[in-house]
């Protein structure tokens, strides 16, 4: 009560922002007419004078009011586009660090120009983050006019590029790229051999568009540079025909041998499950009679039976992927596209390979991954645009510590959205939305129908074709026609069927959009009076397109199904109704619907069948819609806990990554390794001789004939018996310092002969080859750990803090036999050799970094299985973590944020 007496009195926190915001905007808009009259290098000299003004110790937020005055003087000079006042809002609102929420048409992409203006003029670097390739290139083109214009350089980077043309695009003040990119370069970068061959600079301002389908839907699965792993092709073939001899349950506990979860996308078996499988394994010679599935060593076999189970009953051709020249690609949940390239894990892939009969490749072992929420919260400062952020704004302030201002819109949205209408089946569904596309086309006006899968795109082809309805089809297999099939879905009784529109970057101009065709006669060599002409021409035929639309009602929106998520509805929504556009939109679903089937299904049945609903009527009321919203929201608060446990997890690995590489950066640094070399050698000579000669022990407790044969292994030939007995109180500490003495003057012999320069190459070659493949083998074990550890709390012990603890003891380990392997290799080394070793090494390295590397990022199918286990809360994880970067170096006695432990007792051992 209080709360709305006071928000009635000063408004709400969004409202009071506002107001602070459009204060600013006013002073900027002051400025317009002065800087309008000055001349184009008195208008680039600003850039220079903002520079000097910085070096002076003027701060940023100063020169705001200017610099966003200047940007928007530059924009309407080189492209003929001035910011609106509500685009200074959220220019600076992303300035400060927050989302700007804006709606769809309101230009975006524009907004992003001012404050990626200001901040670059520091020198620091920008990145712009997009959510494909097209929009990358698109934006860095036609933003980059204005940036240049200014004197600033603009780069772009996109799959495909050399490390030299990388290094260009990082280097300039403004880079545009895409999600996926950013974050392989930044685990590319942690993978080089020299320090030359890092392309990003220090990650220091990011602005992501459609921010909440890069950190909110793409969040739960991270980005992965994987190359093959051992082969198991023939196990997926021989398992393939198995989920066909199981009986499925319909309900969990009913007669059959599994259960499919398909809120949780899991497989169940059930005990007579387990034994028919363990029978079918047994025919097959893949399980000896008598073993079990459970045993330990045919855990991977049950891991592969329940992929091929997986695939058969989780995952839907035309769907969830689609088979294209033999093979099998996924089709992005949220936008619809193909994602060529992209595999999921856990042998899922192989497992719907060998369904689909297609040449099945090879699984793939992780050398690099991260996930965005941990790579984007790297940032100094990082600021997002999207036109649906406030269904998740508690999110973004929990995870990444960023607030959501919803921005006015520039003219008042006039779109009608109506009630969702319900059906008793699918079939009904279908004719209730065709007969309405048929009503609306007839009048002229433009329809856009959205679907959840090319599955229902093409069924509801086939119906619009049998009514004899002209439409085009938007789908990841006709990814080629999208910019052209978007650009007249504006047209009068145009209709078009697309697989979800999240994340498109265009908008659907009423009438059509004509700017394709007016550049295009532009580029034409015509006199300027004819180009004018031509000009006027189409211009005029698109305002009676447009007059006739508006007539008509604007665009229509018609969604054929409720996602799981409403801001994937509201993106759809807001196709229609831009910049003060009249339009429409309305939902129509079915009982048979996914989510009304898994969340409401039988309350909307019963509801049905008070009513009495006969055959091809709809239930349409508030009470329903309520029903439906409820069941989102289920469902988006269960992929909430699914996203924050896997950040919670994540985070144990991300602090090991932090740590690991930090140091592998100052091994790529230094320009020599002695300290770090003799330091990891005395480490594994005292673990060695602690082995045999423990401390504080007396001479009759020592082993020294085995201790002997150890050090033999690392080419140390000792007498340690004629040592003790010709050595008078020759005590433990004694024995260590005599045995490391030895190893340091057998080490000084190596590099006396090669010469120091050439033996530091080899040292920084091998610490670097053995750093990276027992990363790759720690991130395997982590991941095995993973899997298994909610099993823990049938134990009453809590899985997150039993894997904090354990991944700890990997990393423990890892650090250790990279400590024993660095001194091995350089103690036995050959030394006429190392110069050889040396170049062979470095060419190992160059062939390793681009033969055979995948890059993925999963779809989420498969990673929110990987989540499921009912956790629970524990103080051992930080709920909140905020996204600027650490700069800090940790001191060699301060405690280590894994362990407790001094820092160089633990994962300062490195070093």
């Amino acid at each position: 009560m209080l709360s709305k007496i006071i928000k009635s009195v000063f408004g709400s926190r969004n409202d009071r922002l506002i107001r602070s915001y459009t204060a600013r905007a006013n002073e900027i808009s002051k400025m317009e007419q002065s800087l309008m009259r000055l001349s184009d290098a008195e208008l680039k000299a600003k850039t220079s004078y903002f520079k000097s003004k910085l070096n002076e110790g003027v701060s940023l937020d100063s020169l705001l009011v200017e610099a966003f005055a200047v940007c928007r003087e530059a924009s309407k000079r080189v492209l003929e586009m001035r910011h609106f006042d509500v685009q200074l809002i959220g220019g600076m609102a992303l300035f400060d660090g927050k989302i700007s929420e804006m709606r769809t048409g309101e230009g975006k992409t524009l907004v992003a120009t001012l404050p990626a203006y200001l901040v670059a003029l520091t020198g620091k670097g920008v990145h712009i983050v997009t959510v494909n390739d097209y929009l990358a290139n698109r934006d860095a083109e036609w933003m980059g006019r204005i940036y240049e214009f200014l004197g600033l350089s603009v780069g772009v980077t996109v799959s495909g590029m050399t490390q030299q043309e990388k290094a260009i695009a990082y280097a300039a003040d403004v880079t545009y790229g895409t999600n996926n990119e950013y974050g392989f370069d930044y685990l590319r970068d942690n993978m080089v051999t020299e320090q030359e061959q890092k392309v990003q600079k220090e990650l220091n301002f990011a602005i992501v568009d459609e921010v909440d389908s890069i950190l909110i839907d793409e969040a739960r699965t991270p980005l992965i540079i994987s190359g093959q792993a051992d082969d198991q092709i023939d196990l997926y073939k021989k398992l393939d025909d198995i989920p066909e001899k199981l009986d499925k349950q319909y309900q969990e506990g009913e007669e059959g041998d599994y259960f499919v979860d398909e809120k949780g996308r899991q497989i169940n078996l059930s005990d007579s499950g387990f034994e028919k499988a363990e029978k079918l394994l047994e025919e097959k010679n893949l399980l000896t009679k008598g073993e079990s599935l459970y045993d330990a060593k045919n855990i991977a076999l049950l891991h592969h039976l329940i992929a091929s189970l997986k695939a058969h009953n989780l995952f839907e051709k035309d769907q969830h992927y689609v088979v294209q020249n033999n093979n099998v690609i996924i089709v992005d949940e949220f936008t619809g596209r193909l994602m060529p390239g992209r595999r999921w894990s856990e042998g899922i892939h192989q497992a719907i390979e060998a369904k689909e009969d297609v040449q099945i490749e090879p699984e793939n072992q992780t050398l690099a991954s991260i996930t965005f929420q941990n790579y984007f919260r790297m940032y100094k400062k990082l600021a997002g645009m999207t036109g649906t952020a406030d269904t998740e704004a508690f999110e973004f302030k929990q995870i990444y510590d960023l607030e959501t201002l919803i921005v006015p819109t520039h003219k008042e949205m006039v779109r009608k959205d109506h009630q969702d209408q319900i059906y008793r089946t699918v079939e009904e569904k279908f004719e209730a939305v065709v007969s309405d596309i048929q009503a609306r086309h007839k009048g002229g006006q433009p329809v856009l129908v959205g679907t959840t899968s090319i599955e229902n795109s093409e069924k509801l082809s086939e119906f619009l074709r049998a009514k004899n309805i002209e439409h085009q089809v938007l789908n990841a297999k006709h990814h080629e026609k999208e910019a052209e099939i978007i650009a007249q879905a504006g047209s009068p009784g145009v209709v078009t069927i697309a697989t979800n529109m999240a994340g498109r970057g265009t908008d659907i101009v009423l009438g059509g959009n004509i700017k394709h065709i007016i550049n295009k006669i532009k580029e034409e060599n015509l006199s300027d009076i004819d180009r004018e002409k031509q000009i006027d021409i189409v211009l005029s035929d698109w305002r009676k397109r447009n007059n006739r639309v508006i007539k008509a009602g604007g665009l229509h929106i018609v969604g054929t199904e409720r996602h799981e998520s409403r801001r994937i509805d509201n993106q759809l929504r807001g196709r229609s109704g831009r910049q003060g556009d009249p339009g429409s939109s309305r939902f129509y679903l079915a009982m048979d619907d996914s989510l009304l089937r898994i969340f409401a299904g039988e309350k909307m049945k019963a509801i049905m069948d008070k009513l009495g609903v006969p055959r091809g009527e709809a239930i349409e009321a508030g009470m329903v819609s309520r029903s439906i919203e409820s069941a989102q929201r289920k469902v988006e608060s269960r992929n909430f806990d699914i996203r924050k446990q896997l950040l919670e997890f994540d985070n144990v690995a991300n602090e090991q990554r932090k740590i690991l590489y930090q140091q592998r950066n100052e091994v790529l640094e230094s320009s020599s390794l002695s300290d770090l070399v003799g330091s990891l050698r005395r480490g594994t000579i005292q673990a060695i001789v602690r082995d045999y000669v423990p401390q504080e022990s007396i001479e009759e407790q020592w082993n020294l004939p085995s201790l002997e044969q150890e050090l033999k292994k690392y080419s140390l030939e000792m007498n340690l018996k004629d040592m003790v007995d010709n050595k008078e109180e020759l005590g433990e500490e004694d024995l260590l310092e005599e045995v490391c003495k030895k190893a340091d003057e057998k080490y000084g012999e190596k590099l006396k002969i090669v010469g120091d320069s050439i033996f530091h190459s080899f040292e920084k070659a091998v610490v670097l080859q053995t750093i990276d493949i027992g990363w790759r083998e720690h991130l395997a074990a982590l991941d095995h750990l993973r899997q298994g550890i909610h099993l823990r709390g049938y134990a009453q012990k809590d899985p997150k803090q039993e894997y904090k603890r354990e991944a700890f003891q990997l990393f423990e380990s890892f650090l250790e036999n990279v400590r024993n392997e660095v001194t091995s290799i350089l103690m036995n080394v050959e030394v006429e050799q190392a110069e050889q070793i040396a170049g062979e090494m470095q060419n190992n390295f160059e062939n390793n970094k681009n033969a055979n590397l995948q890059f993925d990022h999963p779809s989420q199918e498969n990673e929110s299985s990987k989540q499921k286990s009912n956790l629970r809360e524990t103080v051992g994880f930080q709920e909140n973590c905020p996204f600027k970067a650490e700069d800090r170096k940790v001191g060699r006695n301060e405690l280590c944020d894994l362990s407790g432990k001094k820092y160089k007792h633990c994962c300062g051992r490195l070093t």
